[in-house]
């Protein structure tokens, strides 16, 4: 055994002795692009909080911008709707986009075990062979008979590529980059689906809502065409006012099959969102039970590109594609493989592991690359065209979630004053109403003055109903600008933490 532990000492020594030269990693070294220098999202100043509509329920009151606090992981709970809660847990446990991310990210990190068990490491095979033939002494210029025998074989061979110059590093760099951007669009896709959740549930809750009033409003409409058609049959007013009030019945009745029509959509997108199929039930959310958020988190610029996992997968892709300069790099230098094969040979399998039948070998080769019309220094420029864009890309995914986070807090700026606009003008389209329709049946005012009364009650009501629900869809795209609290959930990584 004495032969066997020497060439294999041997052999361990060179690898030891080689790993010494690995230390330098060609290629520049990634750094995390600066934060942003905007102190503010919007060009002039939010107030410091919005206008509030106290005879809109739970969804009239004033929201608060507070900078500094961090979002809640489970934003969602805000709302204090359990129907809502129940439809993200749903959607969490059955949704096929969110298994399909996090499928990718066991993949990406798989690709990344599997460069760094081909690069970083010697591979070791092992090699047994039997054969038998005849061989011929006339080679030898003797007129000895050939010679038929058999031969066994049996070796371990041995071989590594010395990474001198960090080429299989950096791309071992470039994967682990890719599985940082496979987490963040894991994250990106969790976000993207309890947002998609909860908004697609307020535009039903809103739809029913105006369904609901629309349907009254045409019972109201109805039973005052009943009326104007008992004073027509008495002679108290013309054809015409009883042609008009069925118009309007029938514009109020045709308004039905859309908001129908969109409800059913809506319902159909929220089963497949929560991984069901659309001939289910789903639970029914209230638009007066939800309860608006008040205090609104509204987190510094600077960190902002922290928080975003569409900017941390953006950056990551930047990552990598920086690596990819060092493993171009790499590429133009020369390359040094140690092989080795320690083994035994014998005529017969009995004596196969004998001292006498032992052999081994050992290879230094090395490869420099002197000509190959150029491809190696194309591919190096094409690795740094490929960060450019990479960069370009990045910076353009900032802009973007500034414009998101900037649109949502003008959003809810501004639609809790519509909101609050809406609501006035619909009290006072319903005084309105009773009043023009008191004066009607006395004969104070004629038959038009009530349409008109009637249809500016109907489209107000329908406007304050919808103002209602952008509120609510505006805080969660707030969240959802913001990042949505995904550093503070418990299955987050420490390699995915908001900190790092």
């Amino acid at each position: 055994m004495d032969l066997f532990r020497s060439p294999v000492k041997n052999f361990i020594s060179i690898l030891l002795a080689s790993s010494l030269l690995t230390g330098c990693m060609v290629g520049p070294d990634f750094h995390p692009p600066h934060p942003p220098t905007p102190t503010t999202y919007t060009e002039s100043p939010l107030p410091k909080k919005t206008v509030s509509t106290p005879s809109v329920s739970k969804g009239g009151k004033a929201q608060q911008f507070v900078t500094g606090p961090t979002i809640p992981a489970q934003w969602w709970y805000l709302f204090h709707s359990k129907e809502l809660n129940q439809l993200i847990t749903t959607g969490l446990a059955n949704s096929p986009n969110l298994a399909s991310a996090y499928a990718a990210l066991r993949e990406a990190q798989e690709n990344l075990n599997v460069q760094i068990g081909n690069s970083l490491f010697p591979a070791f095979n092992a090699l047994g062979s039997a054969s038998r033939q005849l061989f011929s002494n006339a080679s030898f210029g003797t007129t000895i008979p050939p010679t038929l025998f058999n031969l066994f074989n049996a070796n371990v061979n041995i071989s590594y590529t010395l990474d001198i110059f960090g080429g299989a590093r950096r791309q071992v760099e470039a994967l682990m980059a890719q599985v940082d951007y496979q987490q963040f669009e894991l994250i990106a896709a969790y976000l993207t689906l309890t947002s998609n959740i909860v908004t697609t549930a307020v535009t039903i809750a809103s739809l029913q809502a105006q369904i609901t009033v629309t349907q009254s409003l045409l019972i109201a409409e109805e039973n005052q065409l009943a009326i104007i058609q008992k004073q027509f049959s008495a002679g108290g007013v013309s054809k015409e006012n009883v042609l008009t009030q069925a118009i309007l019945v029938a514009q109020t009745r045709a308004s039905l099959p859309p908001l129908e029509k969109s409800l059913s959509q809506n319902r159909h997108a929220l089963s497949v969102l929560v991984g069901a199929y659309p001939n289910g039930p789903l639970p029914i959310i209230d638009l007066d039970a939800l309860q608006l958020p008040t205090h609104l988190p509204v987190s510094l610029p600077s960190n902002l590109v922290r928080q975003r996992p569409d900017i941390r997968a953006s950056e990551a892709l930047l990552h990598a594609a920086n690596a990819q300069i060092g493993v171009a790099t790499a590429n133009l230098l020369p390359q040094l493989t140690l092989t080795g094969t320690y083994g035994w040979e014998a005529l017969t399998p009995s004596t196969l592991f004998g001292t006498t039948t032992n052999t081994w070998n050992i290879t230094a080769q090395i490869t420099q690359p002197i000509f190959h019309g150029g491809a190696l220094f194309a591919a190096r420029r094409a690795a740094i065209a490929a960060h450019d864009q990479a960069f370009a890309q990045y910076r353009q995914t900032v802009l973007q979630a500034f414009q998101n986070v900037a649109d949502s807090l003008r959003a809810i700026e501004l639609d809790a004053r519509t909101l609050h606009d809406y609501k006035a003008a619909e009290i006072d389209a319903r005084n309105n109403l009773r009043l023009t329709t008191k004066q009607y049946r006395l004969g104070g005012v004629s038959y038009l003055n009530l349409l008109t009364a009637q249809q500016q009650y109907q489209q107000t009501i329908i406007n304050r109903i919808q103002a209602q629900a952008a509120r609510y869809n505006d805080t969660v795209a707030l969240f959802q600008a913001l990042g949505g609290g995904w550093w503070n959930q418990p299955w987050c990584v420490k390699e995915c933490l908001y900190e790092k």
